[in-house]
């Protein structure tokens, strides 16, 4: 019955959503660090995290059930069309941004006489970059302009690895799903009981090990697998009933708006608040699962309470890689220059011409990023089979 989706609506304006999520997360901590008024303690603008968790949920769902449709129509998986159509998708932007964090502003930084420390030196990291090991980069220098690419290197492993396993365990993905997350889950479990020296060998492997969250992209496999092999009009799936959907809403607006400010003022609420969303491990499931649900009902749901599937709104979420990728850029570049003039307005006016400024500079070059440079790669996606 659900074996021929073409298209899920609203997800493009899912991607914008969880893409500005990260650029307001790194607003607020880059502000903060330059001595700015910020609102770094809200939990609004602590979701960066809590976003790439959404892009990792749905990258594993819309890539096993693309991957479950080939397998249907063609009676097999094309792994090399497969890695030829995510290298056109991924690689020019991703490339192009080390470029330019690693290259280019150091040495425009240098030309104009300004003083900014890279953490690390070129010789230093540009195999791990070349790798997709970017998030190794993270763990061992800092945080730094190119800091967002850690999710692109997990997304590449994952892409890596996804369609050559899913063609071995063609009959049987569900349970390659299941025993990933069990794999997963038994391996930070099992780190949570050695002694780690922080900085340490040991510390540096659990990290990359937390850090590969496969187990998103399990879960999202999940909801493919039961969304294509399902046989129940949408209509009458029982996670999409009013009573589901108020929770699932709750939820999902109580994690990414309210949560840390609950935890604080303590109480029944704020226990209830760490208990949910600050448990090891269990917290990072029951995030994945709301993720997984809020695809689902956006998606496939006729009678979800929230529509998304607006053209200004698929506009912009068909920029959020860019809008991703340029964000860091885009911020140090206001605050190399605005800093001054920003201290000395109020901090309503400044809050809002730093957004206004960010806002329209990222989706400006993203724009021109998609339509005058990754369209180009764009079109060579079918010379692959």
């Amino acid at each position: 019955m659900h074996k021929s989706i073409k298209y899920f609506p609203g997800l493009s304006a899912l991607r914008f959503f969880a893409a500005y999520l990260v650029l307001m997360h790194h607003t607020e901590t880059i502000r903060k660090k330059n001595g700015l008024f910020n609102l770094e303690e809200l939990s609004l603008f602590k979701n960066g995290s809590t976003a790439v968790s959404f892009f990792f949920v749905l990258s594993g769902f819309l890539i096993s059930y693309l991957l479950l449709k080939e397998d249907k129509e063609h009676g097999d998986i094309s792994v090399r069309g497969f890695y030829w159509r995510r290298v056109v998708r991924i690689w020019p932007l991703y490339f192009l941004l080390v470029i330019i964090g690693l290259l280019l502003v150091p040495l425009a930084l240098n030309i104009i006489g300004f003083n900014y420390d890279m953490p690390y030196t070129i010789a230093q990291t540009w195999w791990m970059y070349l790798l997709f090991l970017p998030f190794s980069v993270n763990i061992l220098f800092g945080s730094s302009l190119l800091e967002p690419l850690w999710s692109i290197g997990v997304e590449e492993w994952f892409y890596i690895i996804w369609a050559p396993l899913m063609k071995f365990f063609r009959h049987h993905m569900l349970r390659l799903f299941w025993l990933i997350i069990f794999i997963k889950t038994v391996l930070i479990v099992g780190f949570k009981f050695v002694d780690i020296v922080p900085g340490s060998a040991l510390d540096n492997i659990y990290q990359i090990i937390d850090t590969l969250k496969f187990e998103a992209m399990a879960i999202g496999g999940i909801g493919a697998y039961y969304v294509f092999y399902g046989d129940k009009p949408f209509a009458n799936w029982k996670i999409f009933t009013p009573s589901i959907q108020l929770l699932g809403f709750v939820l999902i607006t109580w994690r990414l708006a309210f949560h840390w400010e609950l935890v604080k003022a303590g109480g029944l609420l704020g226990q209830l608040s760490d208990l949910l969303f600050n448990t090891p491990v269990l917290s990072n499931l029951i995030l994945y699962l709301l993720f997984l649900w809020l695809i689902l009902n956006i998606s496939l749901n006729p009678k979800s309470w929230i529509k998304l599937d607006i053209k200004w709104l698929n506009s912009l979420g068909d920029i959020s890689y860019g809008i991703y990728m340029y964000q860091m850029l885009v911020i140090f570049g206001v605050i190399l220059l605005f800093k001054n003039t920003l201290h000395s307005l109020a901090p309503f006016i400044s809050t809002l011409i730093f957004y206004g400024l960010i806002t329209a500079g990222v989706l400006a070059i993203s724009y021109a990023s998609k339509f005058w440079f990754e369209d180009k790669f764009l079109k060579l996606k079918g010379k692959v089979k």
